[in-house]
């Protein structure tokens, strides 16, 4: 379906004419809140746009997923973050909306303006490609005999998980694989809708439920974390978690609770058996809420979602990668483009995994060298898939940051293509970003150049280690920023756990240099009193198992199994660590009582110091 032009009467920017053809400006693939947000912001700075979306309706993960409840971005001063665009949808339909009333929005919007066309029911095929520049889409509309070519100038990518950079080659970490976390991944989630709801019921008793992470408003709640950990999945492999309660006009509420996990989203087989599942597993959940749930004793089932919302994919490598530091420092940058604050968070990858918030900052940058991809000229990644690790990307996912993120991409289409400039050479042009910063603030969006707020956090002698742990997914901070680096180790799991973790994390990023491969590790403690000396005596068992002079020797002899060095005593072993430079006088200053309980500064000092000998080792 094609559409444009409706409301206004203004008319439109002729295209630019490219092989003798009239072509578009800029064109948008995706209807995702992203899309539709750098889409208008091309149209409004005057050039031919086209948006082309392959359902019948606008909004993605809010519309087709039922996602209504909104994440909102909030300043150290409590102003909204997240403002142009996103603020428009914000101040027209509220924290919390209905699915009808977006849809309407979105294509409301669109049609107002002149200079964007917008495509529904059409499928994008391919990216049009002239060696590494993007320049058009191969589109085809339902109910065409056949596809068609479109070109452009430039090409905003605003599909949910890159699915036109991934086409065109940019390349691209999946999940946690960037910090070693192969194959690991958030769960997805299925929104379903429930009647007969007391809501009043709901407000009265979380709002009385005595803790500070639950709440309740007019229309959005959330809460039950006492009562919903008495739930277990008919399906193994799922969680229920404390929901999202979101109150819609005819007094049904929607549920953001349930996480499956186990499914490939680029799977279309794994993807409906996800679903599946999850249409499964739903009135046990609703028979649950019933009993449990007060406020949901005449709880009834309508609808599920038509999509999964799907929080984690690709991540894509651009000129600059935004890393879990970044966000957590609340750091600033000068290509800044918009601004984020929601709390990492990082939710559960498995039915062993609980998720985790990693930390909650004041405010953080988000760079433009973030939405331009390596390798594929004229492109930028707009939505969740842009270039953030996947550790901060539980903070950059959340819609209101990507519709910024939107935003600023169509500003730059904009510069790029009436200024005959690659996106690549705006990233590194102080002249350039300055016109799309400026152009951004006249559209009301918020944007500041900042003196980072500081965490004491970062005054504590082991913070530098910890910020190396924090990196590699094994420190987390919780939404008080509290790393508990004077608090006493609790058992010897943790810090098993925490050495294997260490171990695995260098098998990983060591995979490609032939034999460095070092076996699991477990250790032979009986207490659970970790002193300063067993942590010596632990991580030098464990540096002994990874010393690749020794490891090379004993692989040498097929028949010798690679077992860890016995050590005297706590003496023996910190003179171990200090020889192979994982204890120096710098660190072991803070060690002063051998017999003393270590504390996790202690532990993430050693684990942090094991780790980079243990990576140099294998250089």
């Amino acid at each position: 379906m094609l559409t444009g032009c409706g409301a206004s009467k203004k008319p439109p920017v002729p295209g630019p004419v490219i092989d003798g053809e009239e072509a578009y400006h800029v064109i948008v693939a995706g209807g995702e809140p992203e899309g539709v947000a750098a889409a208008l912001s091309a149209a409004r700075n005057g050039v031919k746009v086209l948006l082309v979306e392959e359902s019948d309706a606008l909004g993605g993960l809010m519309t087709h997923g039922m996602l209504n409840f909104l994440d909102q971005n909030n300043g150290p001063n409590r102003e909204l973050l997240t403002q142009g665009i996103f603020h428009e949808f914000y101040k027209a339909l509220g924290n919390a909306f209905d699915i009808e009333n977006a849809k309407e929005w979105f294509l409301r919007k669109c049609n107002n303006e002149p200079n964007l066309i917008l495509m529904l029911n059409t499928e994008i095929i391919a990216p049009v490609m002239d060696g590494n520049t993007i320049i058009g889409l191969e589109i085809k509309e339902k109910g065409s005999a056949a596809p068609q070519v479109i070109r452009s100038l430039a090409v905003i990518d605003a599909t949910a998980d890159g699915d036109i950079a991934a086409a065109a080659g940019a390349p691209y970490t999946v999940g946690g694989e960037d910090y070693g976390a192969h194959g690991l991944k958030q769960g997805v989630t299925l929104v379903f809708e429930v009647a007969g709801v007391n809501w009043r019921s709901v407000r009265r008793h979380i709002r009385s439920d005595g803790n500070p992470e639950t709440g309740a408003g007019r229309r959005a709640a959330w809460g039950y974390n006492e009562e919903v950990r008495s739930y277990t999945t008919t399906d193994g492999n799922m969680r229920f978690r404390a929901p999202n309660i979101a109150l819609l006009r005819n007094n049904n509420v929607l549920i953001n609770g349930l996480i499956i996990f186990g499914v490939d989203a680029h799977d279309p087989a794994s993807y409906a058996e996800g679903i599946a599942r999850a249409q499964q597993e739903i009135p046990h959940i609703i028979d649950f809420m019933r009993v449990n749930f007060p406020g949901f004793e005449n709880a009834s089932f309508v609808r599920h979602a038509d999509q999964l919302y799907v929080r984690e994919t690709r991540h894509f490598i651009g000129e600059y990668r935004l890393t879990i530091t970044d966000v957590l420092e609340n750091r600033d940058h000068w290509d800044r483009i918009g601004h984020g604050s929601y709390p990492v968070d990082v939710q559960a990858s498995g039915p062993d995994s609980t998720g985790n918030v990693i930390g909650a900052p004041d405010i953080y940058s988000i760079p433009f060298r973030c939405l331009v991809p390596l390798e594929i000229d004229q492109l930028l990644i707009v939505s969740r898939s842009a270039s953030y690790d996947s550790l901060p990307h539980g903070s950059t996912r959340v819609i209101p940051v990507g519709m910024v993120a939107g935003e600023a991409g169509g500003v730059a289409a904009v510069y790029s293509v009436t200024h005959g400039v690659t996106f690549r050479q705006m990233a590194y042009d102080a002249d350039a970003i300055l016109w799309v910063q400026n152009r951004l603030k006249r559209q009301k969006a918020y944007l500041v150049e900042y003196e980072p707020p500081r965490l004491e956090v970062m005054d504590h002698w082991a913070y530098s280690a910890m910020a190396l742990m924090r990196e590699l997914g094994l420190a987390a901070g919780g939404y008080s920023n509290d790393y508990r680096l004077d608090v006493e180790m609790e058992s010897r799991w943790a810090l098993q756990n925490r050495l294997n973790s260490v171990m695995m994390l260098v098998n990983e990023r060591t995979a490609d240099r032939g034999e460095y491969r070092i076996p699991a590790f477990e250790t032979s403690l009986n207490t659970d009193d970790i002193t300063v000396g067993i942590l010596f005596i632990e991580a030098a068992q464990c540096l002994s198992m990874g010393d690749r002079s020794r490891l090379t020797a004993i692989q040498a002899d097929a028949g010798e199994a690679l077992k860890p060095l016995a050590f005297a005593g706590a003496e023996e072993a910190k003179n171990y660590l200090m020889q192979h430079g994982v204890l120096d006088p710098d660190i072991l200053q803070h060690f002063p009582d051998i017999e003393a309980t270590a504390t996790i500064g202690q532990l993430h000092s050693i684990l942090a110091a094991l780790f980079t000998t243990l990576m140099e080792q294998g250089d």
